[in-house]
């Protein structure tokens, strides 16, 4: 079953946070750096787990990690990682911890050669998964295939997100999403 069968399979009054995932963000392009590290650091958390129990936990996230702010990640210290590790609300795992903590700094780096890690992965568009697969684990930590797979595909630059007669493939494609730009 697709992603789009299984939102389209909900019942009308279950509050499942998958249905404004798939509806208003999944698929959609983003262009604010902080918003691509956040969706990044989501997928890592994700791997072995449920994509619902990261969307229940989302704000969590949002508010342990400084709003995704890429600069303020960058700087954490030992004592922010021992924070944490001690966060109930979010996924504790100090691999994954470490790996968001690493590919800020590598983010920002990324930002002051090419003005932003936006920038960085239009630079590096189009690319086939395995060759977005080979640079993202050269360049970042906790970076498996699948995770950069979900990240590319849920923010517009692999195609895939959406099936073709789910209405809100239409809606995606109104934002001109990297896969479907015109060379």
């Amino acid at each position: 079953m697709t992603y789009c069968e299984f939102v389209n399979n909900l019942a009308e009054d279950d509050n499942n946070p998958n249905k404004d995932y798939h509806n208003n963000h999944y698929g959609f392009p983003i262009t604010d750096d902080n918003e691509l590290f956040e969706r990044l650091v989501l997928e890592i958390n994700q791997a072995g787990l449920s994509w619902l129990t990261i969307l229940k936990k989302q704000s969590n996230f949002k508010k342990a990690y400084d709003n995704f702010d890429i600069i303020t990640v960058a700087n954490y210290t030992d004592k922010d990682i021992e924070r944490l590790l001690n966060d109930t609300g979010i996924i504790r795992n100090k691999l994954k911890i470490n790996a968001a903590i690493h590919n800020a700094k590598v983010i920002v780096e990324l930002q002051k050669e090419f003005g932003s890690f936006k920038n960085w992965i239009d630079t590096n568009h189009p690319k086939t998964k395995e060759e977005w697969v080979k640079l993202f684990k050269k360049t970042f930590k906790f970076t498996g295939g699948e995770i950069v797979n979900e990240f590319l595909m849920s923010t517009g630059y692999l195609v895939g997100a959406h099936d073709h007669d789910c209405p809100i493939h239409k809606k995606v494609l109104e934002f001109t999403p990297a896969w479907n730009k015109k060379s």
